[in-house]
């Protein structure tokens, strides 16, 4: 029989067997590059989306929990993203590269407009994705491939930095699958949950039992 731990009560201390995983996913591309499916290419944020939201940076280093496991992937959307937030009153942390958390590869399809690649699916694309879960871009991966990667480094983990804050900047995909790994929550449903840019998604885990505490928090301000 599993231990109750009283952890409904939401009490806001991090206990010792538990790890906290912030994910925040990068801040906003360039315009050129949001008019095709980009992927795992590497691609720019957007100058003036920096300027828009100094204050959207500010917000997350007060928001962030003070922590030496940062994480982003090897595209220099995540790691600027990161480098934004310490800058803007966090401080100067060591960032490790894990491409466990990049975003989907969409193979063959990346780098072509929106809307000229769906001739080739072999599934209706889904309502909030360029496509469905289980459809496969000629030399990329699923969505269940995204899913499985990102549960996989989230369970080591949990093992490797117990009774910690976990900070990850991370990918709108990424971000659904490990969402959908932790909830178990089917990957297409997970595809539905709006993850906006610069919007922080907390999981925690607590001897082997996930729960969510906030998903697209975003300031309305």
């Amino acid at each position: 029989m599993t231990k109750n731990t009283y952890q409904f009560l939401d009490n806001p201390t991090l206990l010792q067997n538990t790890t906290r995983f912030w994910f925040v996913r990068h801040a906003i591309v360039n315009q050129k590059d949001r008019e095709y499916l980009y992927g795992t290419m590497d691609v720019l944020l957007c100058p003036d989306h920096i300027k828009q939201q100094l204050h959207i940076y500010q917000h997350l280093a007060n928001r962030l929990p003070q922590s030496t496991s940062w994480f982003t992937t090897s595209l220099s959307r995540t790691q600027d993203t990161a480098k934004l937030i310490q800058n803007a009153g966090y401080g100067q942390c060591p960032i490790q590269i894990d491409d466990s958390f990049i975003e989907q590869h969409l193979g063959d399809w990346q780098g072509k407009a929106h809307g000229v690649a769906n001739q080739y699916y072999q599934y209706p694309p889904h309502p909030f994705w360029p496509f469905c879960a289980k459809e496969i871009p000629p030399n990329g991966e699923t969505m269940y491939d995204v899913t499985k990667r990102v549960g996989k480094r989230l369970e080591q983990l949990t093992q490797t930095h117990q009774g910690q804050d976990v900070i990850i900047i991370s990918h709108g995909g990424a971000i659904r699958a490990a969402i959908a790994h932790s909830l178990k929550i089917p990957v297409d449903s997970a595809l539905s949950l709006s993850i906006v840019n610069l919007s922080l998604t907390v999981l925690e885990n607590n001897q082997n039992h996930w729960r969510g505490l906030t998903i697209n928090e975003y300031p309305m301000f």
